[in-house]
């Protein structure tokens, strides 16, 4: 009797080979809707792509975010544990219900459209002293060392109570954590530097609590009798990262691609109200933390025409649904008056992004600023010059020459 072979599998993550779209094999995807993939850990998983799949999933409590659970798809392989070796606790992220439900309410007051308003004020101030210092320097500047970082970095320090004079230090660590490239052993070191910086903020915080989110969580935890520790180290980690690090890398490209499309900056200059639009609208285009919405199936699942198993891993290519032509009308283009909030850049359901109205107002800030204050601004590489973050979980922009 003849064997069939099975069909090779794509190897996956596929490189964007063009900064402004998806990777071409993602229009594969969409026209098969679900499709097996082998990871770098050797796992195989599913991908789905189209837009409606992907927020079905990411609805639907039967797949799981817990990274800890077995079949989990990683895309970079850690490595052991070692016996006696502390792991850091779940953070939102990696939480499930019952758990995830009260962990997400107990911090969402920090992050209400009210508490960003009264965070505006002292966010102008940040961009307009970051852009005051850019203009005094040198041409051409590096819009990512002068800008893009330090700004969301010092509005998260702040929000947090995490001191900005160690921004160098939690700053280089997060882009080993983010790495494809970084061994395994590497980034467990790394781990276990930031969670000992935060461990020892939070035990300060504890002996005084200071005015700030991680102080505020420290008295609202002993008053409620829910306190602890390692919970809210846990909850640090994942705000200090993703409060800087996603920001940061939307300014750079949002930056690179309204300069590319000088008819969308000109309508933005124009009416600064349009500037929320065209931060949507950038969101969509670009997708940067496309792998957030990553999942295991904890029972048998009927989606995007197949049935996932229990204990199988899923892709929800978020990147994939904002390209969706059924969901985005010619998705390659940019169109800041395309209105389409829908997009899945922040996530979709329980685990939608906690920060999303903060990064909002704060590229909002940064455009309205930068474009108002530096009219000339251009860049000074080609595009295809420019060193992208192909190596990194999230997209982004290593350095941006800038002139005026």
């Amino acid at each position: 009797m003849t064997e069939v072979a099975e069909p090779e599998l794509a190897s996956f993550p596929m490189t964007r080979t063009d900064p402004f779209a998806p990777p071409p094999e993602y229009e594969r995807f969409q026209k098969s809707r679900a499709e097996r993939v082998e990871l770098p850990t050797g796992q195989n998983a599913w991908v789905i792509s189209k837009h409606e799949d992907v927020r079905a999933m990411l609805n639907d409590p039967r797949f799981s975010s817990d990274r800890f659970k077995p079949g989990f798809p990683n895309l970079v392989k850690d490595a052991p544990q070692q016996p006696g070796q502390r792991r850091l606790n779940p953070s939102l992220i990696n939480m499930d219900p019952p758990v995830h439900g009260p962990a997400r309410r107990a911090v969402l007051g920090e992050f209400t459209v009210r508490r960003m308003k009264a965070l505006q004020p002292r966010i102008q101030e940040i961009v307009d002293e970051h852009i005051d210092a850019m203009l005094a320097g040198d041409q051409p500047a590096d819009l990512v060392s002068a800008l893009s970082l330090p700004v969301p970095s010092l509005v998260i320090c702040e929000q947090l109570g995490v001191p900005y004079g160690d921004h160098d230090f939690f700053q280089a660590n997060t882009s080993k954590l983010l790495s494809r490239e970084v061994p395994g052993e590497e980034r467990l070191k790394t781990v276990e530097a930031l969670r000992d910086y935060l461990t020892d903020l939070v035990v300060k915080k504890e002996q005084a609590p200071s005015d700030d989110l991680l102080g505020r969580q420290v008295v609202k935890g002993r008053e409620d009798g829910t306190y602890d520790r390692e919970d809210l180290v846990a909850m640090a980690f994942l705000l200090l990262i993703a409060g800087h690090e996603t920001t940061a890398n939307m300014i750079s490209l949002g930056t690179v691609a309204l300069l590319e499309h000088p008819e969308q900056l000109e309508a933005v200059k124009a009416d600064p109200g349009k500037t929320l639009d065209a931060v949507e609208e950038l969101l969509r285009y670009f997708t940067i933390a496309e792998f957030a919405t990553t999942r295991v199936a904890t029972a048998d699942v009927e989606i995007a025409g197949v049935t996932v198993k229990e204990g199988e891993g899923v892709l929800g290519l978020s990147y994939a649904a904002n390209f969706d032509d059924d969901a985005f009308p010619e998705p390659d283009k940019l169109d800041i008056t395309r209105g389409g909030r829908h997009h899945v850049a922040f996530g979709f359901g329980a685990h939608q992004c906690l920060g999303q109205n903060l990064a909002r107002m704060e590229l909002q800030i940064v455009f309205d600023t930068l474009f108002r204050r530096i009219p000339t601004l251009k860049l000074a590489a080609p595009v295809e010059q420019l060193p992208f973050k192909h190596d990194s979980q999230i997209f982004g922009l290593h350095r941006l020459p800038v002139t005026w």
